[in-house]
């Protein structure tokens, strides 16, 4: 078995997906953020530079045999970073500071432990790599303190066992999402965790990442549905218990699900599964406000239950993802009189989703109506939620289209307390608003509350504005550590589900404290005393 190298290398995913704007679409960004220059790839695949692999010990090429060891320019640069925007806009340069020497794929757990014992010994860097979809440096090829590093491919991880009496699945580690899927489906179950990243994510990363799907509400994050776990660190063998609960101390599994393979690598995972739902119904509605909207959010957290699937989007939102990828022609004017964007300023979208029993579904849809109707919220029908369920991989594509048009194309997440949201929505749209325009770039600020619990919600900012040419990973700096600073200010989590990474390891100690970043660094110096495992992630703050 091969790395995969079915996706864009310098892009998200499937090459043949290169979504285009139509004019409408053009002439509302040039409206809003002004003219664009071409950004093209200044280097095609062959082309690119990358800086000369180190050669590395024969032991480590004996621990899983010559064919599972890659060290093409290809490979090398495909596991050289993961797809946020710092990411793609180093491979839009076509030339990197640093890449793995070689990327390592063990065939299975017994591979993967002598590979760590090798590189534990040699002083190999270690980055595990699953999909590489990370938007916050989680696989960037940190050295450290270490000459060597190879990348660590789980692709070849892809076990999956069933139990069908528990409701519960172990499955590889290198699973994609539409992998586990599909095999769980032909058992007739389902995960149930679709975030963003679906596609091209894997089970590995999920748990190592603490992820939470667009479905949470529903099925519950990543970090809920995981029953039990397992961690191979280069000093220890790691296995939670296969049990529903128990009270024996503290969580080994919650230090396990996060921990961003700092500590070690994740192998395999079991997880709580349920019955493929029989039903599936998405539908939009449209509340007087953001405002207005967190609070229907709000009353179903707290009282009903809420439906697998709700977002809301703020104003800004709603109106410039309708006007750069809404519906055109008859349908597009007539979605426009109904919403009264023409018209007026104001008015936020709302998509719910249910899933499950037919009669399950109809119950719980009447509790969620009931809510979205006593907050005056207008139903916009099913056909606007099939068009959110049939675009809800698409961004990260129209991102792609964007940043080769000339675009700063970012996203960022975080969390807090209802009676803190609105603070936090506030405060984080004005830094990411007011660092743009100073540095010449205005743009465009969009916000949807993506993830709700009845304490709190999350918040997902997605920002556009055009490019400083030549300071294209300065600018973004900016932004991000304005929009971060504010997060912090308010209380607000540094991240709800992207992890921390290499970008948001600077405010772990706002996360957890002096303290709790002494007892997280003494874990890793009893699993990991070299420090080989993915330096500069997590805890290098």
């Amino acid at each position: 078995m091969e790395p995969r190298r079915d996706t864009k290398w310098w892009g998200w995913g499937d090459p043949e997906t290169l979504p285009e704007l139509d004019e409408v679409a053009l002439g509302i960004l040039r409206e809003r953020i002004g003219a664009l220059e071409p950004w093209p790839l200044a280097a095609e695949l062959g082309a690119f530079s990358l800086p000369p692999a180190q050669p590395l010990p024969a032991e480590l090429t004996a621990a899983v045999g010559a064919e599972r060891v890659f060290a093409s320019d290809e490979d090398r640069l495909r596991h050289a970073s993961g797809r946020g925007y710092a990411d793609l806009a180093r491979m839009r340069a076509g030339a990197l500071e640093d890449a793995p020497d070689a990327v390592v794929m063990p065939a299975d757990a017994e591979q993967l432990r002598a590979v760590l014992d090798v590189c534990s010994r040699e002083g190999i860097a270690v980055v595990p790599f699953g999909g590489g979809t990370s938007v916050v440096g989680g696989v960037e090829p940190l050295r450290g303190a270490h000459p060597r590093l190879i990348s660590l491919d789980l692709g070849a991880l892809r076990g999956v066992e069933v139990d069908l009496r528990s409701l519960t699945a172990r499955l590889g580690a290198g699973l994609r999402g539409p992998e586990a899927e599909e095999a769980l489906g032909r058992h007739g179950v389902t995960l149930g965790h679709f975030p963003q990243s679906f596609q091209y994510a894997t089970i590995g990363g999920f748990a190592a990442t603490r992820s939470a799907g667009q479905a949470s509400s529903g099925y519950g994050r990543f970090d809920a549905v995981v029953s039990s776990v397992r961690l191979l660190a280069p000093t220890a063998d790691l296995r939670t218990l296969e049990t529903p609960h128990t009270a024996a101390g503290p969580a080994l599994r919650e230090l396990i699900v996060g921990s961003e393979g700092v500590l070690g690598v994740i192998p395999e995972v079991t997880v709580r599964v349920r019955p493929q739902p029989a039903v599936r119904r998405y539908e939009a509605w449209m509340a007087e406000g953001f405002e207005a909207a967190a609070e229907i959010v709000r009353g179903l957290a707290q009282g009903p239950g809420l439906p697998e699937i709700i977002r809301v989007s703020d104003e800004e939102e709603t109106q410039g993802s309708l006007a750069l990828s809404g519906p055109r022609g008859v349908t597009g004017k007539a979605f426009d009189r109904y919403l009264g964007l023409r018209r007026r300023r104001g008015g936020a979208l709302v998509i719910v989703g249910f899933e499950g029993e037919e009669e399950s579904v109809a119950r719980r849809r009447s509790l969620t109506v009931r809510g979205l109707r006593a907050g005056a919220a207008a139903y916009l029908g099913q056909a606007a939620g099939r068009s959110w369920e049939h675009g809800r991989y698409n961004g990260p594509y129209l991102r792609d289209t964007l940043m080769g048009m000339g675009a700063m194309v970012e996203t960022l997440e975080t969390s807090h307390t209802w009676t803190r949201l609105e603070e936090l929505h506030g405060a984080v749209a004005k830094a990411i608003g007011d660092s743009l325009s100073a540095q010449g770039t205005p743009g465009l600020v969009w916000c949807h509350l993506s993830h709700a619990h009845a304490d709190g919600a999350s918040l997902y900012f997605t920002f556009i504005s055009r490019r400083r040419a030549g300071a294209e990973l300065e600018q973004w700096r900016q932004v991000k550590r304005a929009a971060s600073e504010a997060i912090v200010a308010c209380g607000g989590t540094i991240t709800h589900h992207h992890a921390v990474g290499r970008d948001h390891a600077p405010y772990m100690e706002a996360e957890v404290g002096r303290g709790g970043l002494d007892v997280l660094r003494a874990v890793k110096e009893e699993l990991d005393p070299a420090g080989i495992m993915n330096p500069g992630k997590l805890l290098a703050g």
